[in-house]
């Protein structure tokens, strides 16, 4: 996909929102999966795991679409 700005309206905007908005919905899925399968409650402090989670995720995404 690479990293080339989008014109949107005139407003440029970068794929990293994007990847942001993608990492942002994985997360959401994955916390949902873990508070079903019951392992939420052994989470100590839920905004602090909730930004890890995220920024993983994001890595993860842009390594994935950086092989694209």
């Amino acid at each position: 996909m690479g990293l080339r700005e989008w014109a949107l309206g005139g407003v440029l905007l970068s794929p990293f929102l994007l990847y942001a908005l993608l990492a942002l919905l994985c997360t959401g899925l994955l916390r949902l999966g873990l508070q079903r399968v019951g392992v939420a409650h052994w989470i100590w402090h839920e905004a602090l795991f909730d930004t890890a989670l995220f920024v993983c995720v994001l890595a993860a995404v842009v390594a994935v679409a950086s092989r694209w």
